[in-house]
């Protein structure tokens, strides 16, 4: 009977079957980044297992005790992967706040305004809004979703509600549904425009987008003569902002973790 080797402390059965798990699956199951991502990161040599550069696609790693660093970050990988509980938590993102994890320039970042318990989850934001936007931003350690989330194909729609200062002429939202093209040369799709109110601080829309251009919305009103004074997003697909308070965060619930999956494929 061939001999097998003891299992290794906080391994699971599966990892030892196998030899351990691939480093792109770690990666994905530790919510850093989709599996293809993973691929990316570890050809460029921005991973670390127990100290070592690996570059290899096929390395297989014990998550439960190897010691893994992405561009200099360590994994908390305190538990064997197929017991791994992805967290997802719905954040309104205040202004002047950058949607990153850290920032160069020592801007306040989103991990900087979350609770504290949720700061050692390794959450990561699903796609961005840019540093004077507001609104529903979602964080995530389930790197699967956040590829199918920020990935074209998969890109679901999303709302926002938008104050402008000028009034807006109708050629202006006839060219907002029809599709621009921007200063830059990029061709944007058509987008869902309506006026909801019109008040002594400017003319506010709901605007609906199917694709993730940068800063779109803000370079379609640049183009179309409009100075945006605030904008806001209200939802992402089947998520929605609701009530939450400015600066505030919570986890999603089961049933909008469920809606977000399925809408994302992954059901």
């Amino acid at each position: 009977m061939p001999h097998v080797p003891a299992p290794q402390a906080g391994t699971s059965p599966d990892e030892v079957e196998d030899g351990g798990t691939r480093l792109n699956k770690a990666l994905s199951g530790a919510g850093v980044c989709s599996r293809r991502q993973a691929d990316t990161l570890i050809a460029g040599g921005k991973v670390r297992v127990n100290g070592e550069v690996v570059t290899e696609m096929g390395r297989r790693v014990f998550p439960a005790t190897d010691r893994i660093e992405v561009e200099g970050r360590l994994l908390a990988c305190g538990e064997a992967l197929n017991r791994h509980r992805h967290t997802y938590v719905m954040l309104n993102k205040p202004v002047q706040v950058v949607s990153t994890v850290r920032d160069p320039q020592g801007r306040t970042t989103i991990l900087d305004i979350l609770p504290d318990d949720l700061k050692t989850v390794r959450l990561y934001p699903v796609g961005r809004l840019d540093f004077f936007s507001e609104g529903l931003l979602l964080l995530t350690d389930d790197g699967d979703l956040t590829h199918r989330l920020t990935h074209p194909k998969w890109h679901l729609p999303k709302y926002y509600r938008v104050l402008v200062r000028e009034d807006i002429p109708p050629a202006a939202l006839t060219a907002m549904r029809s599709g621009m093209t921007l200063a830059e040369g990029d061709r944007v799709a058509p987008v869902e425009a309506y006026i909801i109110d019109r008040s002594e601080y400017g003319v506010e829309l709901e605007m609906v987008l199917h694709q993730g251009i940068n800063r779109q919305i803000r370079r379609m009103c640049r183009d179309l003569g409009l100075t945006v004074l605030r904008l806001l997003r209200i939802q992402q697909g089947p998520v929605e902002l609701g009530n939450l308070s400015r600066g505030a965060c919570r986890r999603l619930e089961d049933h909008e973790v469920k809606a977000l999956r399925k809408a994302a494929g992954l059901s």
